[in-house]
């Protein structure tokens, strides 16, 4: 076979221009480094064509186009991939992001979504009726990586994982066949999409069904961060009722302008939080977590619930981090005592350690009824060391790997979402136990034998 780098000059430029004009951005042009950077740092990969489709047709012809021409294709929605599979070196790139059609039928309360969307601009869009589907906590994540991989975020413990609110699925399979899958039609298929990952297809459009969600009690709650607080943090977490879900960051704290300079840098608990009941219980809600300690500032109010995702930072912040995912089961006071040290002795430009206490709707869904699987565990954990200098690299990932089995509990679990460049080994953590594996590859086998599909968490045929 052919050199890659033989076979993306066999591409036709002139050919691609006319088939999808200013579209297919090439190397050369103005937009393509713009075009080939992903959200995060510390990936430089140059791909043969990025092509920007407009629809599941156009979808077809790039997946046949990288057949033929034996280039590997990595699918991009909103480029927020970890392990940087967003983007190719010397392959083909195909970006739905210019895929942003939303029907909203408000009779079935449900929504036809395309892929291209980000959570964000699906949230906005889906309030001006008071409803929402639950994505993740930041809302420039594209549709297609979020959904696929599971979805957690502000909504996880009242109505469920975002896969829990998908009805069916326009996908377009690796011979260029486009399906509608759903749990009468290609039932496996759906099945397996539904925590799987982008390894069957390229979903084009999600079908979800539309919660009511209109105003919330929630925001920021900034406490400081002792091992005490954090623990009983934690117990209030989990005790608290099912409408209540968010985030515990046990960080160094930012300079923020309602943070008092005293508190820059010293860790506390950054707490980012949504009840999604009542809002006149808001208050009696949070009093158990406002009770912990003075508050370094306290900004939870009642508020809309698109206002959980602000503006971000602009197109030049690209994060590198050595980071870790996994599941444990509890957070009693010596794991926030171990918490406390390993964040202390990080050298990283910051360290983070991210705490959600799961359960709720997401546990009440059967763990053979989807490829996502975690159904039991308990609190989802996620290890960050932020750095700039790759020379550093190895520094931070030795820590983050000693801190990961220094909190190691019974749940071997990891969230596929939050996977970085790992191999099998890891990735099979995120489908336990073996029989979701085997049906997995099984299916894979069955709908992309020759894994056109594997810049992902690869489950191989």
């Amino acid at each position: 076979m052919a050199s890659k780098k033989t076979q993306a000059a066999t591409l036709s430029i002139p050919n691609l221009r006319s088939t999808f004009n200013e579209r297919a951005i090439v190397p050369g042009d103005a937009a393509y480094d713009k075009a080939r950077a992903i959200f995060y740092g510390g990936v430089d990969r140059h791909p043969a064509a990025i092509i920007k489709v407009k629809n599941a047709a156009e979808v077809v012809q790039v997946i046949l186009l990288a057949r033929e021409h034996g280039l590997e294709l990595a699918v991009r929605s909103g480029g927020h991939s970890g392990a940087g599979h967003s983007v190719t070196e010397g392959g083909i790139v195909l970006d739905l992001s210019n895929m942003k059609d939303l029907q909203i039928d408000l009779p079935s309360r449900t929504a036809w979504a395309e892929t291209g969307l980000t959570a964000g601009e699906f949230t906005t869009a889906t309030a001006t009726h008071g409803l929402a589907v639950g994505f993740g906590d930041t809302g420039s994540v594209g549709l297609g990586g979020i959904t696929l991989g599971g979805g957690v975020g502000f909504l996880v413990r009242k109505h469920g994982l975002t896969i829990d609110s998908l009805l069916a699925a326009e996908l377009v399979t690796a011979d260029g066949k486009i399906l509608i899958v759903d749990s009468t039609n290609y039932p496996d298929l759906f099945w397996a999409i539904r925590g799987g990952g982008g390894n069957f297809g390229v979903v084009t459009r999600f079908r979800f069904q539309l919660h009511e969600v209109d105003k919330v009690y929630g925001g920021m709650l900034f406490l400081p961060a002792t091992a005490d607080v954090i623990a009983s943090f934690m117990a209030a977490a989990e005790s608290a009722s099912e409408e209540l879900s968010g985030i515990a960051n046990i960080m160094p704290a930012p300079p923020m302008p309602f943070l008092a300079e005293e508190h820059h840098g010293k860790l506390v608990i950054m707490a980012m939080m949504v009840y999604a009941g009542d809002v006149a219980n808001g208050e009696q809600v949070f009093a158990p977590f406002r009770a912990l300690a003075t508050p370094f500032a306290d900004m939870l109010r009642p508020m809309s619930y698109t206002e959980m995702y602000p503006p971000e930072e602009g197109g030049d912040y690209h994060p590198v981090a050595a980071g870790r995912t996994m599941f444990i089961d509890h957070v009693d006071l010596a794991v926030a005592e171990t918490i406390l040290e390993h964040l202390k002795s990080s050298t990283a430009m910051m360290s983070v350690t991210q705490l959600r206490v799961l359960g709720g709707a997401m546990a009440r869904i059967p763990e053979d009824a989807t490829a996502f699987a975690h159904r039991k565990s308990k609190i989802m954990v996620n290890l960050a060391g932020l750095y700039g200098n790759p020379d550093e690299k190895p520094t931070h990932e030795a820590w983050v790997t000693e801190f990961a089995k220094a909190i190691q509990q019974s749940d071997k679990g990891a969230y596929v979402n939050f996977l970085g460049d790992v191999d099998e080994v890891q990735v099979r953590t995120a489908y336990p136990p073996d029989a979701t594996w085997d049906r997995l590859r099984k299916i894979k086998a069955q709908y992309d034998p020759t894994n056109l599909f594997h810049m992902n968490q690869n489950i191989k045929p």
